[in-house]
């Protein structure tokens, strides 16, 4: 099934079921009005939201409406956790590369993993709000998923159980200001400001088998200004599952339902497949020709971040942004 929380002035917003093709919709009110509560008792409000999902996929739903993608929060508007890996070390190796660093080979065993802001998610048609171009503004298309319990210790296969839901993200990255931030020892914080999701989050069975352990064989499409420059495959080359990377945490720590984990920026080493965020296509511009060439987002931007199934359908609805400054 597919859910979003539709905005209604609160904090949370209204769970929606959303028909498989994203057209329309319906309120899950006597169900359940919020996603974290679906998340908190999954056994017993799933199967119920389930049979809605179906009824409106028939056209059997009493109250279905349209669906509109820029009235959604992000599925989860505010987590009690937004952990975001890097789980394609491709992506690692070509930043690396560019400054003529090694990769420590401890990184091919051990995923890298930052804690993120997880107070204030924005929705899929948001705008992206920055104080300053100089900051260096990049968007980074991933994937995330949306977990259940987790207990400590638990390994990356039982760790795959606890996945519920998967959707997209665009975790916005202010690159100026990552240098400094890293050289104080304590990693990401101002440089990484509020992350959008998708409209939808999906169940693991609507992916059918694009969805193999802990991996989604499928593309991520990321349009810049309205350009294409990315198609980069998401399954083949994620050298840390989603079990794996859920383990990570489960290492020293209990993970609660709600928590949301990402992959980090999707890339793949043929470039002809694109890029996922500006500072990779930076980085292999450095690579070639010695400095990069291409700037950052500048205001006025926009980006688009999309995955289309088999059947040449959005699964997840489309990630659509603008960048605009803070007055």
């Amino acid at each position: 099934m597919k859910l979003a929380s539709y905005k209604d002035g609160s904090r949370d917003g209204q769970l929606i079921v959303v028909s498989r093709d994203l057209t329309t919709a319906h309120y899950a009110t006597g169900i359940a009005t919020r996603l974290q509560q679906v998340l908190d008792d999954w056994n017993f409000m799933s199967p119920q939201l389930q049979d809605l999902y179906e009824a409106l996929n028939s056209g059997k739903a009493r109250h279905a409406f349209a669906f509109e993608p820029a009235q959604c929060m992000a599925p989860l508007p505010r987590a009690y956790q937004w952990a975001d890996g890097s789980a394609f070390i491709n992506h690692v190796e070509l930043v690396r590369k560019a400054r003529q660093a090694e990769v420590p080979e401890s990184f091919y065993l051990d995923p890298l993993m930052y804690q993120g802001g997880s107070d204030d998610f924005i929705g899929p048609c948001d705008d992206v709000v920055v104080a300053s171009e100089d900051f260096g503004i990049d968007f980074e298309a991933e994937l995330a998923v949306i977990t259940a319990d987790v207990p400590m210790g638990a390994t990356a296969s039982q760790a795959l159980d606890g996945i519920r839901l998967v959707m997209l993200a665009n975790d916005v990255s202010l690159r100026n200001l990552i240098p400094a931030e890293l050289a104080k020892g304590f990693g990401f914080f101002q440089s990484k400001p509020a992350t959008a999701f998708s409209p939808v989050a999906v169940t693991l069975d609507e992916l059918g088998d694009a969805w193999q352990q802990g991996r989604l064989h499928l593309t991520l499409q990321s349009t810049w200004n309205g350009r294409k420059v990315g198609m980069c495959e998401a399954g083949p080359e994620m050298t840390f599952h989603f079990g794996q990377l859920i383990a990570h945490i489960c290492k020293t720590r209990n993970v609660r339902a709600g928590s949301v984990v990402g992959s980090g920026t999707v890339s793949n080493k043929d470039w002809s497949h694109g890029y996922s965020c500006i500072a990779e296509k930076r980085a292999i511009e450095t690579i070639e020709d010695g400095k990069p060439k291409t700037a950052y987002m500048k205001f006025g931007d926009t980006i688009r971040i999309e995955t289309k199934g088999k059947d040449g359908q959005s699964v997840f609805g489309a990630i659509a942004q603008k960048i605009i400054p803070l007055v």
